[in-house]
């Protein structure tokens, strides 16, 4: 398996192509056994970003997903997540989010610190290989996905894999209205 074909896109089973793949995200395909279930391809750099992806490769957006890294404090306690939803929705930070992590305000981290936390590349951050404990908080209709395209790490690649394996990912929750439909 690990072979899919999305618009211009066409995968290798990661197995083949750990080359591809950030350290963290290698590591945890391994251990979850994954390694040949999920599919990678080489892209340019300069077109990771999920809107130059799309238009680039003439993928269908309801197929990408984007995962942003979100926090917030309680009682000086930072509390950090994952949020997963598809590229025609945004994460619901000021409402869902915010209640989930029990916090009073959540909002995105900033990218270096985003980028220092998960060890990946801005744009190319996944929810495969996030540090231990992290929530990974999968909207629902991430996982009602057949394929869907997400980071792999680093920016030169993307991971291709059915929705429902991000929701079976360890400390990932699957939630109800976490994606809201995007302005626009």
């Amino acid at each position: 398996m690990g072979v899919f074909t999305l618009g211009g896109l066409t995968t290798a089973p990661a197995s083949t192509r750990t080359d591809l793949l950030a350290p963290s995200t290698l590591q945890t395909l391994e251990a979850l056994g994954w390694l040949d279930e999920v599919g990678v391809v080489e892209i340019d750099p300069d077109i990771s970003d999920t809107a130059a992806t799309r238009d680039q490769f003439g993928l269908d957006a309801s197929n990408l997903a984007n995962c942003v890294v979100v926090g917030g404090k309680r009682e000086g306690v930072e509390r950090i997540a994952a949020c997963v939803v598809l590229s025609t929705t945004r994460a619901d930070v000021n409402n869902t989010v915010k209640r989930l992590l029990d916090v009073r305000k959540a909002s995105f981290l900033p990218m270096d610190r985003a980028v220092e936390l998960t060890g990946m590349e801005y744009g190319g951050i996944t929810p495969i290989g996030l540090p231990a404990g992290w929530p990974v908080l999968v909207d629902a209709r991430v996982a009602d996905q057949e394929v869907v395209i997400i980071g792999s790490g680093v920016r030169r690649s993307k991971i291709l894999l059915p929705g429902r394996l991000i929701s079976s990912l360890p400390d990932a929750q699957l939630i109800e209205g976490l994606g809201l439909e995007a302005a626009g």
